[in-house]
């Protein structure tokens, strides 16, 4: 049983509206430019499609899209923009959908939520199992922010405003972390949502797409290809499956 949360129907009725940002053209363009070229004229598979931020406007390029999702709140909700995409609900890194693909794909950080190291390792598992040889995996992720907590630091803020304040808590032994949420309410309240997660390094995962039959292809430290450096605060990093990798 995978130990990700759980979106709720609560949640996942929310969840486009507090994501909005994500949504903007200037971040999601680049995204869906960049994965249509990947995909060609193949089929992509989004593991943790959610409400179909990526999926969808993919599938309106014309790339057949597939999706695999734990939470079946939020397949209702991407049910409602996209009737047609078919969507298994299930755990990433176990659920099988049908078919080969020439693309899958993993965004906004969702690699850690699956909140152990045998958990992500089975997912780059499942990955190469649905991909065609050749096929690419594509991950986007944060690169952990440990340069930012000094020892006897316990949080690192990553947003501040009016609106919302937000810090993560890091246990630098078991890599488990807590993305922690506090956003106002239209009452003046407000509201604390807690996000656990895993955060884990490049390297560590090259090592698990080498252990499922895959090779980086590259890595940039964004959707528009920008160059991945050492101060570079997350990575869109891509995978080739071996042409004679066993599926």
């Amino acid at each position: 049983m995978t130990s990700s949360d759980l979106w709720d129907a609560e949640t996942a009725a929310r969840y486009d509206e507090a994501s909005a940002a994500m949504f903007a053209p200037a971040v999601l363009d680049p995204a869906v430019d960049l994965l249509a070229g990947l995909a060609g004229e193949g089929r992509a598979l989004e593991l943790a499609i959610g409400t179909g931020r990526v999926g969808i406007p993919l599938a309106q390029r014309g790339v057949d899209v597939t999706g695999i999702e734990l939470s079946a709140p939020m397949v209702e909700q991407l049910h409602r923009r996209r009737p047609d995409l078919p969507v298994t609900v299930g755990d990433m890194a176990t659920t099988r959908a049908q078919g080969e693909y020439a693309l899958v794909y993993l965004v906004f950080n969702t690699i850690g939520n699956l909140c152990t190291q045998d958990e992500q390792v089975a997912c780059f598992a499942n990955a190469a199992r649905h991909l065609e040889p050749g096929g690419r995996f594509v991950v986007e992720v944060g690169v952990p922010a440990l340069r930012r907590l000094p020892p006897g630091q316990a949080a690192v803020p990553f947003d501040v405003s009016e609106e919302h304040v937000g810090f993560d808590t890091y246990d630098p032994v078991t890599q488990r972390a807590t993305s922690h949420h506090y956003s106002r309410q239209q009452d003046g309240s407000y509201r604390y949502a807690p996000h656990h997660f895993r955060y884990v390094w490049p390297g560590e995962l090259d090592l698990m797409a080498r252990l499922a039959g895959m090779s980086l292809e590259s890595r940039w430290s964004g959707w528009s290809r920008e160059p991945f450096t050492a101060d570079s605060e997350s990575h869109v990093s891509v995978w080739r499956k071996d042409r004679g990798a066993h599926r």
